[in-house]
């Protein structure tokens, strides 16, 4: 902790070295959101929303989304080993021993989380988004499941140009990342395709990785009332799983795999493809409708130090919304936002022993049919005086069933999660054009995600429980502009109840239960200064950032046979975990980008007898743009990761049989590359 104080005290001095991004001058006032159906400037959104714009993303090597995530209050993305990550919104990932849970992620309008409620963000590159919003917090008056909040992708921006641009990196442990993007039509037919190609051999031992992806989406607008949008995504993932290690395996050698993993050629192969189209149709200046529909697949093979696993999953769904807009008066405004979702699907998952990384006696054969259906209302008025206020409610239904057609007789398991009701109730004041104070109520809900009715054990739990939970928050967020000083600060308060949890055991199998409630307390904040501000200067801009969030999360009511955890910390939950930067552009085109991190120990277990350790990272790139022609810019970078040369886990298993938690981070690292973008307007 003193080190991280120390850092901010010296990031507080340095205004005069850095690099910052092209819209580093953009002001809360100025970002206009789609969370919540809103559409509205940020300062006039009441909810905890924040924001990746195309220039956080560029700031890193290109590589990843976990750095650039992480740089935002309230949410941790966790890198187990390459190609294998967990989303973590207010402590979501307390039931994600792997993949994305407890969140809802939208592809642009497409639902981009499966009907069994798991996520493949793995499927997706660094280079498959172009922006993202991150709504903390429950989301289900609009979004249906999940009480960590929602992932908004957007796959185009909005100054959409015909062009081209090449990228390439290499660095250590054989990294090669390659994309291509060709920007095709016109403004009224608008084409994206794009190719990428992520390999490495990896850090630790069983850690290679080889993503390739390609998407094609686009736009075209039919009238002056109607528009589409289509996406084609197709990924070919490949990443081997080494396992975690026990501390002592960790202190020894960080970047061995875990004992078996080699053996059994512990690895993914992973094939996604997706399918849809979005409608907008404007029927007067008072209603519109927009309307999604997809069709996605994966199948997934999955050899490991236990079994060897056969999964096939098709799913397809769609999302109707219609809104309504009208002024009541002068200072009055009414929207009304009203829809439908719904998603099915039939999953085969195919359990057989693991001969040398190869299948060989089937263990158990399973076909499972996931539904989820929800309707949702929300209404927005805009009084006078600048008051903000909104409420809105959805209505949720979700069945499961999972047949056993490996036993005999057949036999057939079923649940169903009905007649969930989700309301939520914001309002926000907005005190002038630099300062606004919002307050949210919300229930969330989350059933347990088919992997947690079926997990690695292979056995069948339908007896999990839905979790339920009210969460309070309170916040400001605004700008002194004199000073390019610009904040955002939330508290919150969330009461769960059948708070779904992780196991493994004595085989490293995962098993979840209902561990009864918790607490969880937070206050999260984001505050940036732009000292400089002006292209004149050869330091053409510099802008200072920080931000911070501590939680206290701990189990209310939690006893299981004879221990009784209750009052204890979450696992997988730091108290103190922040983000701290300097950008700086000059006018000679060089830029460089500083950013550090630090994390408080992490406890690992439900009765914190043990503890991931401390850790400050410090990221960097430096680079140089250099207009070739007037059409054609050339972008050179180097990138440095883990600067300190710091040993950490990144990716904990919590609550881990044997105490086999700790899966290590990459050591320093150096990256670097060119990019080439071609303008043809």
């Amino acid at each position: 902790m003193k080190q991280y104080i120390l850092f901010v005290l010296i990031l507080a001095g340095c205004t005069s070295i850095n690099a910052q991004e092209k819209d580093s001058s953009v002001t809360l006032q100025d970002v206009t959101v789609k969370a919540f159906e809103q559409s509205k400037k940020l300062m006039q959104v009441p909810a905890s929303v924040a924001l990746i714009t195309k220039s956080l993303l560029n700031r890193f090597g290109n590589a990843s989304l976990v750095p650039v995530l992480n740089t935002q209050p309230g949410v941790r993305m966790e890198e187990r080993s390459p190609g294998s990550y967990r989303l973590n919104i207010r402590g979501s990932s307390l039931r994600s021993p792997f993949g994305v849970r407890n969140i809802k992620i939208y592809y642009d309008d497409i639902p981009f989380t499966d009907p069994g409620g798991n996520t493949y963000l793995n499927q997706l590159g660094f280079y498959s988004i172009q922006s993202a919003e991150v709504i903390k917090g429950p989301g289900s008056s609009l979004y249906g499941a999940g009480t960590g909040g929602v992932l908004l992708l957007k796959t185009t921006v909005a100054d959409w140009h015909p062009g081209a641009s090449v990228e390439y990196a290499g660095g250590n442990w054989g990294l090669q990342n390659i994309n291509v993007n060709l920007r095709l039509g016109k403004e009224a037919f608008q084409n994206k395709l794009n190719y990428h190609h992520l390999s490495s051999d990896g850090y630790r031992k069983n850690t290679a990785l080889d993503r390739r992806i390609f998407s094609w989406d686009l736009q075209a607008k039919l009238s002056d009332k109607s528009s589409i949008t289509g996406h084609f995504l197709w990924g070919d993932l490949f990443y081997q799983t080494p396992g975690a290690l026990t501390l002592t395996e960790y202190k020894n050698n960080p970047r061995a795999a875990r004992p078996g993993a080699e053996a059994n050629k512990a690895a993914i192969y992973q094939k996604y493809f997706l399918t849809g189209i979005s409608f907008n149709q404007k029927f007067s200046d008072h209603w519109q409708n927009t309307t999604a529909v997809y069709g996605a697949a994966t199948r997934l093979l999955n050899p490991t130090t236990r079994n060897y696993g056969r999964t096939n999953e098709p799913h397809f769904g769609g999302r109707s919304s219609f809104q309504f807009n009208k002024a009541l008066s002068d200072q009055t405004k009414f929207t009304l936002v009203s829809g439908v979702e719904f998603q099915q699907g039939i999953s085969s998952v195919r359990i057989y022993s693991n001969k040398n990384g190869n299948p060989d006696t089937l263990q158990t054969d399973d076909e499972i049919n996931n539904r989820v259906f929800f309707a949702f209302t929300q209404a927005t008025l805009e009084l006078k005086n600048n008051w903000f206020i909104t409420a809105g409610l959805s209505y949720n239904t979700q069945q499961l069933s999972i047949t056993r057609l490996s036993t005999r007789p057949v036999t057939e398991q079923s649940r169903k999660y009905d007649n969930q009701l989700a309301p939520r109730v914001a309002v926000l004041k907005q005190l002038s054009k630099s300062l606004s104070l919002l307050g949210s109520v919300a229930r969330g809900f989350s059933p347990p995600t088919t992997a947690e009715v079926l997990p690695s054990t292979g056995i069948i739990t339908t007896n999990l429980n839905a979790e339920t939970g009210i969460n309070y928050e309170a916040g400001a967020r605004g700008s002194l502009k004199k000073a390019r000083i610009y904040f955002d600060i939330t508290a919150f308060y969330f009461g769960l109840k059948n708070t779904i949890v992780q196991r493994k055991d004595a085989g490293g199998a995962d098993y979840f239960v209902n561990a009864g409630s918790t607490r969880q307390k937070g206050l999260e904040t984001s505050i940036s200064w732009q000292p400089v501000a002006n292209t004149n200067k050869n330091i053409s801009s510099v802008k200072i950032w920080l931000s911070h969030t501590w939680n206290d999360f701990r189990y209310k009511d939690f006893k299981q046979v004879t221990a009784d955890y209750s009052g204890n910390k979450l696992p997988s939950v730091p108290t103190h975990f922040a983000a701290a930067g300097i950008d700086v552009n000059s006018k000679q085109g060089v830029y460089v980008n500083l950013t550090y991190y630090y994390s408080d120990p992490i406890p690992l277990n439900d009765a914190n007898t043990d503890y991931a350790s401390s850790y400050n990272l410090l990221n960097a790139r430096a680079g140089w743009k250099k207009q070739l022609y007037s059409k054609l810019l050339m972008d050179l970078f180097v990138a440095a990761d883990n600067i300190f040369n710091v040993k950490y886990s990144l990716g904990n298993d919590i609550n881990a049989f044997g105490e086999r938690y700790y899966n290590t981070a990459p050591a320093f690292n150096l990256s670097a590359g060119i990019a080439l973008h071609l303008n043809t307007r």
